[in-house]
């Protein structure tokens, strides 16, 4: 199978991408998997990891993770407040034209590593609950890996509070796209701002003071919107290419940040920090992240970049992980994850979406990945 790997900018134009992955040494055997589904359709259910590996979180959504959500037309919609596993809707009769909207999936692994702890965290919230959404708008989900470092409070930290922000600022005022489209960006912004400094003003209270950091790749799907709000982890798309074959298409929706890159480097010179050796300070190795309060002083930033793009009936899944799967995966983890799901004989495409998950975690640490490895897989369909 052939595939194209291209990168979209923040304007929302493609140009081909410029992928690099670094192996590093070996690493141990891995944990059990991490995976985990929601419980029956509209029912709350904790998600949680192995002892010791990472937080207990509440997520909210359908059987599966699963959604499926159908627009009316404009004039049929009403304002209802909030609905079930199939979000908003008009109260109008049957026999209106609808607007189908994709359907997600969510499957999440997990391993350890070399690590003594699992730093990560991640988020799967099919159904994000806003308090009231603008006109027009059936449905808001969310998804994120948050890649910890110098320990796991600052991932557990961003995992149970940031969703909780951006659903008191989701914009709820009505407007057209683009206007729409400025305060959800301002929304994703100002919330990992609030983020990282509830968390600074906790990490500066404790004695000793906590000097935990994590980057982010988190996902809003906003109907067949996605945002993706990104530091240090990366979000890669699987499109299939217009003309029918097997040929597919890798879509980078984020850009990987590091002190290296030249806007990074200025701005952490500029601050008066310096970088050495490809590290802040020679220390620390990234320079967007929620905490790390002693280096926000050097130019390193809490804001992450956003990229937008609107999903189609060609687009597969949508891949989020942390720079430890990348550490060892360029492009070819979507080329890997297609694999798996030509080759698995499981009778379910959940199923085989779930396998791939797993097995592309698995590998991440069977080539040598010494770091934590998170991965959630979102599979779209129509």
């Amino acid at each position: 199978m052939a595939t194209q790997l291209v990168e979209v900018s923040t304007d929302g134009t493609r140009q081909p991408s410029a992928f690099s992955a670094t192996l590093y040494g070996p690493c141990g055997a891995p944990l059990a998997p991490l995976a985990r589904r929601l419980s029956a359709a509209g029912r709350d259910g904790p998600v949680r990891g192995p002892a010791g590996t990472g937080p207990e979180l509440r997520v909210t959504g359908s059987r599966k993770h699963g959604l499926h959500h159908r627009r009316r037309r404009e004039e049929d919609q009403t304002e209802t407040g909030r609905g079930g596993a199939a979000g908003r809707g008009g109260g109008g009769g049957g026999g209106e034209d609808e607007e189908s909207l994709p359907v997600f999936r969510g499957y999440v692994a997990a391993r350890r590593g070399e690590r003594e702890e699992m730093q990560d965290a991640h988020v799967l919230l099919p159904d994000l609950s806003v308090t009231s959404l603008p006109p027009h708008v059936s449905h808001v989900s969310y998804f994120a890996v948050f890649d910890g470092h110098g320990g796991s409070r600052a991932s557990r930290f961003a995992a149970e509070n940031l969703h909780h922000i951006l659903a008191k600022k989701f914009p709820s005022v009505a407007g057209d796209e683009q206007h729409l489209d400025k305060l959800v960006r301002k929304c994703l912004v100002d919330s990992f701002r609030q983020t990282d400094e509830d968390f600074l003003r906790k990490a500066s209270s404790q004695k000793p003071a906590w000097k935990d950091g994590s980057t982010a790749a988190c996902v809003l799907l906003v109907d067949d919107l996605v945002y993706v709000a990104t530091g240090d982890s990366r979000v890669v798309l699987c499109r299939l290419q217009q003309g029918g074959g097997q040929r597919t298409e890798t879509v980078s929706l984020s850009k990987e940040h590091n002190p290296t890159m030249y806007e990074e480097r200025m701005r952490i010179q500029r601050a008066g920090g310096s970088v050495r050796e490809g590290r802040v300070l020679g220390v620390l190795e990234v320079s967007r992240s929620i905490g790390d309060g002693q280096f926000k002083r050097c130019g390193v930033i809490a804001t992450p970049e956003l990229r937008r793009w609107r999903l189609t009936a060609s687009d597969r899944f949508l891949l989020l992980a942390c720079d430890g799967l990348f550490k060892v995966f360029s492009e070819e983890a979507v080329l890997f994850v297609l694999d798996v799901l030509q080759e698995e004989q499981a009778p379910g495409e959940e199923q085989r979406f779930d396998s791939a998950c797993q097995r592309l975690a698995g590998e991440a640490v069977r080539r040598g990945c010494a770091d934590n490895v998170t991965v959630i897989l979102l599979s779209i369909g129509y």
